[in-house]
């Protein structure tokens, strides 16, 4: 009876098959493409599904790793005095006369953690003509800064004999430390 529809009938103690034709068959008409049985792919959709479940732990699973380390770093620090409390933000050089020279006595420290090397330039004159008669130099050019040093320097300011045209000035200054 293997691929026949039908029905049994119970009636009294009497058991009878009757046959129905496909068309009413609980599952349908039996088409050459079906090859396994309902129940058989009902279990392969449950073993995929369980499957799935089973391994989206591993796909989804995370792991927190902590990190540290250093980095080389250089900071150049310009203070007022050797403690290194007050930063420098402005040097006024007050009232300079013609073919004089001032100094200022400044702090620098290396902030880093590397040994570092100073370089000092000067721009933004104003009036720009006043780069002409003055003339910014320093004692530390090229000099090494240890990691957390601190280097008394001396900056001086020359301002030459035949100026002319400045009455007042002003410029910036840009101290480098470089690896």
């Amino acid at each position: 009876m293997d691929g026949v529809a039908g029905v049994f009938v119970f009636s009294g103690s009497t058991i009878t098959f009757i046959k129905t034709p496909d068309i009413i068959s609980p599952l349908g008409p039996k088409m050459p493409s079906q090859r396994f049985p309902v129940i058989t792919l009902l279990i392969i959709v449950i073993m995929a599904t369980i499957a799935v479940v089973l391994t989206s732990g591993l796909l989804f699973g995370s792991r927190t790793i902590s990190n540290e380390g250093n980095i080389n770093s250089i900071g150049v620090g310009v203070y007022w005095e050797n403690a290194c409390i007050t930063e420098v933000s402005t040097v006024n050089w007050g009232y300079m006369e013609p073919g004089s020279t001032q100094n200022v006595t400044i702090y620098i420290q290396n902030e880093g953690n590397v040994p570092m090397t100073l370089n000092l330039t000067t721009d933004n004159w104003s009036p720009t003509s006043a780069s002409t008669f003055m003339t910014l130099s320093w004692n530390r050019e090229g000099s090494q800064v240890p990691a957390q040093s601190v280097l008394e320097t001396m900056l001086t300011l020359s301002v030459s004999s035949n100026i002319s045209d400045v009455s007042g000035f002003s410029f910036n200054i840009t101290i480098t430390g470089t690896e």
